[in-house]
Parts: C-alpha cells; structure tokens; sequence
C-alpha cells in the first residue's frame, strides 16, 4: 500500500465477526452490524503539541484495536476497504 496518513490519523482495516453465535445459530448479512474491531496498518508521524513538538501516537502498525461505531472515513485503496481515523477515536488496544 502507497499510502502514509498525515498527523495523528491511522489507518484500519476491519476485523469481520463471526458468522455464527455462540448457540450455533448462523447470522444472516442483512442483520450483521460492521465490526468494532480492526487492524492497524499504518500510522501517522503523530500531533504536534502547543510548542511545537510532535507527539508519537500510542498505535502501531500490527496493533488489533477497539474503536466507536461511527467512527473513522471508510475510504478503497488498492481495492481494500479501509477506514481512516484520529488515534482519539480508537478506544484501546486488544492485548
């Protein structure tokens, strides 16, 4: 992928759920809701602060991370469908 984001953003690719529930019984697309959690695949060079410095962000690319459920810009590179969003917009890292 050709594609660094600028200041503090990161790019996601989104992890997709399940296909069953636990009971075993399979959820049909049309009720799936988008999946909250994804994999980082690029970060930015990070926020400048108030005097100037720039502020690593906390993410890195590999990073499976939580992030709300209307956030980020879905955007096509290279026929991937990936979201791009601020690094406060990503809840936490999954360990």
């Amino acid at each position: 992928m050709k594609f660094r984001p600028l200041h503090d953003r990161v790019v996601l690719r989104r992890i997709e759920g399940e296909e069953k529930t636990k009971g075993g019984i399979i959820i049909p697309d049309t009720v799936k809701e988008k999946p909250q959690e994804g994999e980082v695949i690029a970060v930015g060079p990070g926020a400048r602060d108030e005097a100037g410095k720039i502020n690593a962000l906390e993410v890195k690319a590999g990073d499976r991370v939580l992030f709300g459920k209307w956030s980020g810009t879905e955007v096509k590179i290279d026929g991937q469908d990936l979201l791009i969003m601020k690094e406060s917009d990503i809840l936490g890292i999954v360990a």
